[in-house]
C-alpha cells in the first residue's frame, strides 16, 4: 500500500522546530519541543507514539484547531500548502479547512453534529466550499458515500449519527473529509475504536482515495503494524520530541532509537507464538519539568550518563540518507562501525 511522493516539490505540510506549551496549575506543560516534520505531495506519512506523546497536538496544530488562549507557541512555524497557518485570518482558515486540508477524528460522535441528519451535514460542506445548488449537493453526497462502500446511502443520508455503527460513522467522516478533494488529509487515529475487519476496510479506503486524488496524508497512530501497511515515511514521537524518522522500510528494518526498537518489540507477532511481549519499563516523564537530556533516558536499557546531560542532536543513520535519529548511543555505534 505505497504511494510514491512527488519529487522536488514544496511540502504540503512543513512543521519546523515547533514548540508548544499548555498552562496548568502546577506549571506549563511542555507538550512539544523543537518538532520538525514535512509531508510531500501525494505522500502518506505516519506519526507514531504512545498516548500522551503529542501526536494529536501536532494534528490540531496543522489544522489550527487548538483552542485560542489555552496554549503558547514558544517557537517554530507550521506551514500548510506554503502558508503559515498560525498567521492566517479566521476568514482564510474557514476557506481552507475542508477545501484544501481536511481532518478525520478518532471518535466520529464527537465530530458529527448529533442533532443534524448525515445528508445535511455533507451537503452543507459541499455547498459552502463548492458553491453548488442543493440538488447537485445531494447527488454528490450520495456518490461520496457510495465511494466509501456505503451500501444503503439514501438511508444513511436520512439518519442521525447515533443511528449508525462506529464503522459507518467513520465512513461518513471520510466522505466529508474527501468531499472537496483536499490536498492534505490529517487522520488522527481513525481506526482505534473499530474491529479488525472494519479497520482494514477503512485503511484501504483512505489509501485508495488518497491515491485517486493525489492527496497527502498525515496518519496518526500508536500501531506500528498500520505504519508498515500504509505509510511511505514515519516519524516516531516520544514525550513531545521526534526520536526517529525516515522511510518506513528503513525504520522498521533497522530501528536506530531504543524507543523505536522497544515499540517494535512490543508488537504482536514480533516474538515466537506464546512468548510474552516485551514491555517498556517505567513511565513517560513529567512534561512540566522534563529531563534535561534525552526524554527517554529513564526508561532506556542502553542509556549512559551522557544521555541525561543534554539532548542528542539528530544524525543521519549510515546507509540511509533519509533516516534520522536523535540518540547519543546511535552516534557511538556509528563511530565503532
Amino acid at each position: 500500500m505505497m504511494i510514491m511522493p512527488s519529487p522536488h516539490k514544496t511540502p504540503v505540510i512543513d512543521i519546523c522546530n515547533l514548540s508548544l506549551e499548555f498552562p496548568s496549575p502546577r506549571g506549563a506543560v511542555k507538550a512539544l519541543k523543537d518538532v520538525s516534520l514535512h509531508i510531500n505531495p501525494g505522500e502518506i506519512v505516519g506519526l507514531v507514539g504512545e498516548s500522551g506523546s503529542g501526536k494529536s497536538v501536532i494534528a490540531m496544530s496543522a489544522m489550527r484547531l487548538l483552542p485560542q488562549g489555552q496554549f503558547r507557541q514558544t517557537g517554530g512555524t507550521v506551514r500548510v500548502l506554503g502558508s503559515d497557518i498560525m498567521a492566517m485570518s479566521e476568514a482564510e482558515l474557514e476557506r481552507r479547512r475542508g477545501r484544501d486540508i481536511a481532518m478525520v477524528f478518532q471518535e466520529p460522535m464527537n465530530a458529527l453534529n448529533p442533532t443534524i441528519r448525515i445528508g445535511r451535514q455533507i451537503t452543507a460542506i459541499l455547498r459552502r466550499h463548492q458553491g453548488i445548488d442543493h440538488q447537485t449537493a445531494i447527488a454528490r453526497a450520495l456518490s461520496l458515500l457510495e465511494s466509501m462502500q456505503v451500501d444503503d446511502a439514501l438511508r444513511v443520508m436520512d439518519s442521525y449519527p447515533h443511528m449508525l455503527s462506529g464503522g459507518m460513522r467513520q465512513r461518513v467522516l471520510l466522505a466529508m473529509a474527501f468531499s472537496c478533494e483536499p490536498s492534505v488529509l490529517v487522520a488522527d487515529e481513525p481506526t482505534t475504536a473499530l474491529d479488525v475487519l472494519t479497520q482494514a476496510e477503512i485503511l484501504r479506503l483512505i489509501w485508495r482515495k488518497a491515491r485517486d486524488l493525489g492527496a497527502a496524508v498525515l496518519f496518526i497512530t500508536h500501531d506500528m503494524a498500520i505504519v508498515h501497511q500504509l505509510c511511505d515515511r514515519v516519524y516516531v514521537l516520544y514525550a513531545g520530541e521526534i526520536a526517529e524518522s525516515g522511510r518506513t522500510a528503513d525504520v522498521l528494518r533497522c530501528p536506530a532509537h531504543p524507543y523505536t526498537r522497544a515499540l517494535l518489540a512490543a508488537m504482536p507477532g514480533s516474538k515466537q507464538p506464546k512468548s510474552a511481549l516485551d514491555a517498556i519499563d517505567g513511565t513517560v516523564p513529567s512534561l512540566i519539568d522534563p529531563p534535561r537530556g534525552c526524554r527517554f533516558q529513564s526508561r532506556c536499557k542502553v542509556a549512559d550518563d551522557q544521555c541525561g546531560r543534554k539532548p542528542a542532536m539528530e544524525a543521519v543513520v549510515a546507509g540511509a540518507p533519509e533516516h534520522e535519529v536523535a540518540c547519543w548511543r546511535n552516534s557511538e555505534r556509528r563511530a565503532k562501525a
